[in-house]
């Protein structure tokens, strides 16, 4: 993978995202895609090779193997990593979109018209939407991963000795798994650090619900102050001769 290119793939998310999404996208990026990648490939590096049961009978290794692991947990995260970050992305493109109609619009009608978005990076309308739903999936996809480790794999916690009586083995065979403490280790950590997405999403979901709900009540935006229009004083007509000599004597008020 180009590191540039992610680099500059996670400025773009990292631009039109929440402070909670900030610090969703840091424990993906840290706490997931980099553990994902310098550890548990070595750790699930060749599995299937390092099962080994206490038997010599054709086909019970592969099927033993089959039916404790029906899919290697470094794929299962693989495809968690794949399908969690492609709703950013959705938002990414949404702001792209707006770009170009923006810029197809000032080409027609010219520099000075008015603009269809104040910011076409504000979640505002279609934009709104498109982030809380790419919220929604995110948390979606993450439970649903926690909810397949837990139902497909029997020997989620990396027991020492795994017992196996399905065909073509004998009888009840004893299959070791290689590295079971180190794999146990590595599985929890990542069940953690999903729970932890989990739980960023959903108050980052409540933040941008509760914004919206302040705004509705507010009335949609800032209020505008008017300014109460201001007395002036009609302007001086100067005074003819005439007119001044009426100081020029006291008047006499009788009491």
């Amino acid at each position: 993978m180009n590191w540039a290119f992610l680099q500059g793939l996670l400025s773009g998310v990292n631009k039109y995202s929440t402070a909670f999404g900030r610090i969703w996208l840091s424990v993906v990026f840290i706490f997931r895609l980099m553990v994902f990648v310098v550890a548990a490939e070595k750790v699930w590096g060749d599995e299937q090779k390092d099962f080994d049961c206490n038997t010599r009978q054709p086909g019970c290794h592969n099927v033993c193997y089959d039916h404790f692991f029906p899919v290697s947990h470094s794929r299962l995260w693989a495809l968690q990593l794949i399908f969690v970050t492609c709703p950013s992305l959705l938002v990414v493109l949404h702001v792209a979109y707006r770009d170009e109609r923006e810029r197809k619009h000032c080409l027609k009608h010219g520099e000075g018209c008015t603009r269809l978005y104040d910011n076409t990076g504000k979640k505002r309308g279609g934009l709104w939407w498109t982030y809380l739903f790419s919220l929604l999936f995110k948390m979606a996809v993450d439970g649903v991963f926690i909810f397949l480790l837990f139902y497909i794999y029997e020997a989620y916690f990396f027991p020492l000795v795994v017992k196996c009586s399905e065909d073509p083995c004998p009888n009840e065979v004893d299959c070791f798994i290689a590295r079971p403490t180190e794999k146990r280790v590595f599985t929890v950590f990542m069940v953690v650090i999903s729970l932890v997405c989990i739980l960023l999403t959903l108050c980052e979901i409540l933040y941008l619900l509760g914004k919206k709900c302040k705004e509705c009540i507010g009335g949609g935006g800032p209020r505008v102050i008017r300014a109460s229009p201001q007395f002036t004083m009609p302007a001086t007509i100067p005074l003819t001769e005439k007119d001044t000599s009426v100081f020029k004597h006291p008047v006499l008020i009788p009491d």
